[in-house]
């Protein structure tokens, strides 16, 4: 399904972490210290850069579990936030314009008239009662993601960050994230957008029963994905892979986004060592996938704002990381 992923210079790694571990100053950066060495195996040199041609996916869809009460939000929130982004507004444009990156929306699978050429469908199956997308859809997603990612690196984006959009995503999200690790639906299921006890009821019900209809098949993610998630998780699930293996690294945030990344890896391993976490939100899976991962985020804010907003509010540290080991190391070099 994906080429093999072969992993950032680990030698880079552990002779900037070694280098600037060789003196007090150094020592305290801390975590710092990580995130710049991390940087400079990523980009394949001991003297890191700042991430400067870093670029926001907002991928765009609906679901039809949204009707069920899952979410604080009205089922119609996901076409209105996606012409909010369209026409330059959002917290994506806000803290995207703090930070420099640029942001595009992709609308996959929202319930409205389409837009663009990405479309793959208009909203989904209900995953509780109905498969989420055809087998076609899936192979469509996916190709969709993988195409995103080279359309970005070759336009010389240096740094991705795949963000989501759509109202239940977090339903789905403790569905997949529930069936491919056995995790029972009352452990995997969160607050999302801030349900109160009566919709966590509901939304842990169709978590249940969605996990009940792939039971035979947690083995078999495609099956899982075709059945209980959305082209949109597919897409990022692509996206993300893509970009790994083209040797870009990502910054990933929210329990959607991180839940794909989790399947990503399944499907590319070697995915997670181009990762970096943004920031940590209340949602279980979230938490439990980082870990799978082995990542650790740079900021825990609780933000469960959707659209990358917690990737570009930890974008500064990315950056201050790789500035701070790339001048401490360019200095060394030149004494």
């Amino acid at each position: 399904m994906f080429p093999a992923v072969n992993p950032p210079d680990q030698a880079i790694y552990s002779q900037v972490v070694a280098s600037i571990n060789t003196t007090p100053r150094g020592r305290s950066f801390g975590r710092l210290t990580d995130v710049g060495a991390w940087a400079a195996s990523c980009q394949g040199t001991h003297v890191p850069r700042s991430f400067e041609q870093t670029r926001t996916l907002v991928i765009a869809g609906d679901h039809g579990i949204a009707q069920r009460g899952v979410s604080a939000l009205d089922a119609d929130a996901s076409v209105q936030q996606a012409l909010e982004i369209q026409s330059g507004g959002g917290p994506v444009h806000t803290l995207a314009r703090t930070t420099g990156s640029s942001v595009r929306l992709i609308d996959v699978s929202l319930d409205h008239e389409a837009w663009g050429d990405e479309r793959v469908s208009r909203s989904t199956g209900a995953i509780d009662v109905e498969d989420a997308m055809t087998p076609e859809q899936f192979q469509r997603a996916l190709e969709i993601g993988k195409h995103l990612a080279d359309q970005e690196i070759d336009a010389g984006t240096d740094l991705i960050i795949p963000a989501d959009l759509g109202v239940g995503n977090t339903t789905i999200a403790a569905a997949v994230f529930g069936a491919l690790t056995r995790t029972e639906p009352v452990v995997a299921v969160g607050p999302g957008s801030g349900i109160d006890d009566e919709g966590w009821k509901r939304k842990v019900a169709v978590v249940r029963d969605a996990m009940f209809r792939v039971r035979t098949q947690r083995d078999d993610v495609e099956a899982v994905l075709t059945k209980i998630s959305a082209p949109c998780f597919v897409v990022l699930v692509g996206l993300i892979a893509q970009s790994a293996v083209r040797r870009t690294p990502l910054l990933i945030d929210g329990a959607y986004v991180t839940v794909a990344a989790y399947v990503a890896e399944r499907l590319a391993p070697g995915t997670k060592d181009w990762l970096q976490a943004g920031q940590l939100s209340p949602e279980p899976c979230h938490l439990v996938c980082l870990q799978a991962l082995g990542l650790t985020p740079l900021i825990a804010l609780e933000m469960t704002t959707g659209q990358g907003a917690g990737s570009l509010a930890a974008l500064p540290l990315l950056n201050a990381g790789a500035q701070l080991v790339g001048e401490e190391m360019e200095a060394r070099e030149s004494s």
